[in-house]
């Protein structure tokens, strides 16, 4: 019966130390860390060593709720999972803990407040960016490809491979195809 830590942030810019340090302070003899979107579980291999990790009769701890999923689903299916194997879990923060019905019951009301705070944010982050295209400051990626259209059309003409042209120009294949299907 061990403490498992499990940390997570989103970005590679962002620290993991508190978090850690704070799974060191709880009990946990081992931890997992890894600096990944929480949107979804797929793809987090720090979070697949660690369920992979956990034996029956141990606890996963976590800082909050948001740390192990932001999708209820997601978050549902892990519960659901670790349940299934004799694993409960502990988040710090909101003191939930899976051993009693209360911390169950209170974990899924978390669930949904965290998916709700994912979606109100990529809401807010849209409306910003409409905002900013409609001021004509946010005018997205320019278009690598295109840019190099002239340059390809004579790479082309010249008798170079696509394949040649994309590694020469820096681009994908596919970047010189679309280029040259506009252009014809």
């Amino acid at each position: 019966m061990a403490l498992i830590g499990y940390a997570r942030v989103s970005t590679t810019d962002q620290d993991l130390t508190t978090q850690l340090a704070r799974l060191k302070e709880a009990g946990c003899t081992k931890s997992f860390s890894e600096k990944k979107t929480g949107t979804t579980t797929h793809g987090r291999t720090a979070l697949d060593e660690c369920l992979a990790y956990l034996r029956e009769g141990d606890t996963l701890v976590f800082t909050k709720i948001d740390r192990l999923a932001r999708s209820a689903r997601d978050l549902q299916n892990l519960i659901h999972d670790l349940e299934a194997r004799g694993i409960t879990i502990h988040a710090l923060d909101q003191n939930i803990d899976t051993r009693t019905p209360h911390g169950k019951a209170f974990l899924g009301m978390l669930a949904i407040f965290a998916e709700f705070e994912t979606n109100i944010r990529k809401e807010r982050q849209l409306e910003g960016i409409a905002k900013a295209k409609e001021e004509g400051v946010y005018k997205g990626r320019k278009a690598t490809a295109q840019a190099k259209k002239d340059e390809i059309a004579a790479l082309v003409s010249a008798g170079m491979t696509k394949p040649a042209i994309a590694k020469q120009l820096g681009i994908s294949v596919a970047s010189v195809y679309n280029v040259m299907k506009a252009a014809s």
